[in-house]
């Protein structure tokens, strides 16, 4: 059989190794002619995703295969800035990211063009952790409330809070989704006071996981705060101190009182018997006048 059937799959492997070169040169010319080959590039950009503080610039690198290319360049609505450019690749600065967006970026080879994009995370990491203890001493058995705060981040899906004991966990919270503005979070948790809570230190720390969004974990930690623990043995032992002193202040004043009375009793009957032989002297010494 000749012809084009010449070249079917089909064909028993004993055919002439000389009939599918035509198809295998017409690949070749395909891959690496100059004319057809330009069809085939393609367009990168890097980094393929980021994560950016909000308000902060980012720069972005736009590329392509093609030797030659018409016209390439960065689609987006943020304010741009021409960095740098090659034959072959274009560096543009982005300013001021306030919101969540698609950077597009695109090059024309031979009439055609090819595009690609990349996202961009706008983020505001915790840059404060708050905590608080209510109230800052407890009884043992009873309960207490810690609150942590964090006045403003985002996103809020990314976040993580966690109180710790010392370095026990004590409670765990991840949230929603949210708005791309920053936002105030807070959390509360109630526990029983243990007699051994006065030898750890309550905190909170706070993780924002960007590692989806192209970027790294970002971790703040709260300060320490301590709490007091009163203990019913303890109060009960004070009570008996404090009763047992004053008792023994009452007797010292006493017995101080005591003997200034009986003081000023013994010195007027001493003044009392002298007055008596006075007044017996005066009389016989009248009468024998």
């Amino acid at each position: 059989m000749t012809g084009p059937l010449a070249c079917s799959p089909w064909m028993p492997f004993e055919m002439p190794p000389f009939c599918c070169r035509g198809l295998s040169a017409a690949l070749l010319a395909l891959i690496f002619c100059p004319g057809s080959g330009e069809e085939a590039f393609q367009v990168y950009v890097w980094p393929e995703q980021q994560a950016v503080k909000l308000g902060e610039s980012w720069d972005v690198n736009c590329s392509t295969s093609c030797l030659q290319p018409e016209i390439g360049g960065v689609e987006t609505t943020l304010r741009k800035t021409l960095l740098e450019e090659q034959p072959q690749w274009k560096q543009y600065r982005l300013s001021n990211v306030s919101e969540d967006t698609v950077i597009y970026c695109y090059f024309t080879c031979s009439g055609k063009q090819v595009s690609t994009n990349t996202s961009i995370s706008v983020y505001h990491p915790p840059e404060q952790v708050l905590l608080k203890l209510q109230p800052t001493w407890v009884t043992v058995g009873e309960y207490f409330t810690i609150e942590c705060r964090v006045p403003a981040v985002v996103p809020l899906e990314n976040l993580t809070l966690t109180l710790l004991r010392g370095t026990e966990l004590l409670h765990m919270q991840s949230f929603g989704r949210s708005t791309v503005a920053p936002q105030e979070v807070m959390i509360t948790h109630n526990i029983t006071a243990h007699k051994d809570d006065s030898r750890h230190n309550f905190s909170c720390q706070a993780e924002l996981d960007l590692r989806s969004r192209g970027g790294g974990i970002i971790r703040r930690t709260s300060e320490p705060q301590a709490l007091e623990i009163y203990e019913p043995g303890q109060d009960n032992q004070k009570a008996i101190i404090i009763t047992v002193v004053l008792v023994l202040l009452l007797l010292f004043v006493s017995s101080i009182l005591l003997c200034f009375v009986f003081g000023q009793q013994w010195h007027q009957r001493r003044i009392g018997n002298y007055g008596v032989q006075a007044a017996w002297s005066r009389l016989r010494q009248a009468y024998q006048a």
